[in-house]
């Protein structure tokens, strides 16, 4: 990740290898520029004057990149789109960090970048600094000529000199590090990240930390009687772990639990995908790789709230010992579950780590999972389900409004229960296919009793199988972290 710096330096005298400047469509079919005051006079009315003939049209994801001229100390002057404008002529936030995240994303191969963006107050400047960092991301595990992003990310702002500036910018830092973990996670192949080798990257990454790791192995999870991550994860050579790890700073009066779903590959079991539908089940881990670097960045930030964090991590894997349509297993805590369906494996694991962390009596459990396909259906690849009890539903819809994910509340309507009813046993693990998200939204709700609870459908948003936009690349996405973090800190 890039070094972060601010300055407030004039930007004719910026000496940098790019310097960016905001631009957004006018109402003539022109363009404005935004965040340019500082340029030469004669340089804005060429780059307006000429925009159309330049091929600027300050379109949102848009990039155009000119000689800086001699008026410039700049090697390059870029000119980023901000998209549309609200009435007031202010970027939002989010425009800001997807327009600054957009900048830093393109320009690779470059050693420093200078954003000239607004950043006047001090929720502008986080904006712009958490976009600049989320951007700049390069997954080189296994491709070593990668596009490498810059070296050196700077910000003009007038607030500079304020010690609360650098305190934003390190919180931009933490959680910009949180989602690159993730990605990092996500992104890995699944022949290297098995439930054995996340849990020793949850090791690796709480070294050094106030965060503490246990890791419960199969011969553990027998003898505590976890009977959805071993049923998951019976079909696969590479047994299951259940991870918990935690941050308990002596002054917290608040204590969140999350539990994230970690199927670190998903072939269906003897339910199996389509070879077509495996394709991206790398990601099925995304919500316990959300989880565990939420936690990271919880301490690296010195929130006062007590967090802990579940990770269910299996491999669900065909083979003569996976589990049986038909089969019934008793989660942990003593309920039994038909499994119809050996590709609805996700709820099952979650089960588990749901008792487990209601029994500890936390203030709220939110748990994160690429759970169903139909949460894609029903509200695309960007945006995210959220279900539970009516306030913490609520609480993580206000904070990822704040932190500019988009999440949606969605119902979970009492008519659709009867369809999880088995003959056999408690329930079974699959109901109705229509309303699909709200049924396994159903099913998860009969693991966390009186305990406030809200559940995160990442399906779509966690990996991105199209174009890279914004601050956003292709592969793991890392959403969540930035509305879990946002979450923990109004507690």
């Amino acid at each position: 990740m890039p070094a972060l710096t601010l300055t407030a330096t004039d930007l004719a005298r910026l000496d940098t290898d790019v310097l960016v400047v905001g631009a957004a469509p006018d109402a003539d079919g022109g363009v404005r520029l935004v965040g340019a005051a500082g340029l030469p006079d004669a340089l804005r009315g060429e780059l307006t004057g000429s925009a159309r003939a330049l091929g600027i049209t300050g379109e949102a994801d848009s990039l155009h990149r000119l000689p800086a001229g001699a008026d410039l100390a700049a090697s390059v002057l870029a000119v980023v789109g901000l998209g549309t404008l609200p009435a007031d002529g202010v970027p939002t936030h989010e425009a800001l960090r997807r327009a600054a995240g957009a900048a830093t994303r393109q320009l690779t191969g470059v050693r420093s970048v200078t954003l000239a963006l607004p950043a006047e107050d001090l929720a502008q400047l986080a904006a712009v600094a958490e976009g600049a960092l989320l951007g700049a991301y390069a997954f080189d595990r296994y491709r070593k000529d990668a596009p490498a992003p810059a070296e050196q990310v700077t910000v003009v702002t007038p607030r500079a000199k304020d010690a609360a500036a650098k305190k934003v910018t390190a919180r931009a830092a933490a959680v910009a590090a949180a989602v690159h973990g993730t990605r990092d996670l996500v992104n890995a192949a699944p022949v290297d990240l098995f439930p054995a080798a996340f849990a020793d990257a949850a090791r690796a990454a709480a070294k050094g930390t106030k965060v503490k790791v246990s890791v419960l192995d199969e011969k553990a999870l027998a003898a505590g009687g976890y009977g959805g991550l071993l049923a998951v994860g019976q079909g696969s050579a590479r047994p299951p772990r259940l991870v918990k790890v935690s941050y308990s700073p002596l002054r917290a009066q608040r204590s969140v639990a999350l539990v994230g779903k970690g199927i670190t590959f998903d072939s269906g079991g003897l339910s199996i995908k389509p070879a077509k539908g495996m394709e991206a089940m790398k990601s099925d881990m995304a919500g316990a790789a959300a989880v565990l670097h939420t936690v990271v960045a919880a301490a690296a930030l010195e929130l006062p709230v007590k967090v802990t964090g579940w990770l269910c991590l299996a491999e669900n894997m065909p083979s003569g010992t996976a589990q049986r349509p038909s089969d019934v297993i008793t989660q942990y805590g003593g309920k039994t579950v038909e499994v119809l369906n050996t590709d609805a494996e996700g709820r099952l694991v979650l089960a588990d780590g749901l008792v487990a962390a209601s029994e500890e009596k936390p203030d709220v459990v939110v748990d994160v999972a690429t759970l169903t396909g139909a949460q894609v259906v029903a509200l695309g690849t960007r945006v995210s389900a959220v279900m539970g009890t009516d306030d913490a539903r609520a609480a993580v819809v206000d904070a990822a409004g704040r932190a500019g994910e988009q999440f949606w509340p969605m119902p979970l309507p009492e008519e659709l229960r009867a369809s999880l009813k088995s003959s056999v046993a408690d329930m079974a693990n699959i109901g109705d296919r229509f309303g699909g998200m709200l049924v396994a939204g159903l099913f998860l709700r009969e693991f966390v009793g009186s305990t406030p609870w809200a559940h995160l459908d990442i399906a779509g948003p966690a990996f991105n199988e199209g174009g890279a936009h914004g601050y956003t690349p292709v592969g793991g996405t890392g959403v969540a972290v930035r509305t879990l973090l946002e979450l923990l800190e109004t507690r």
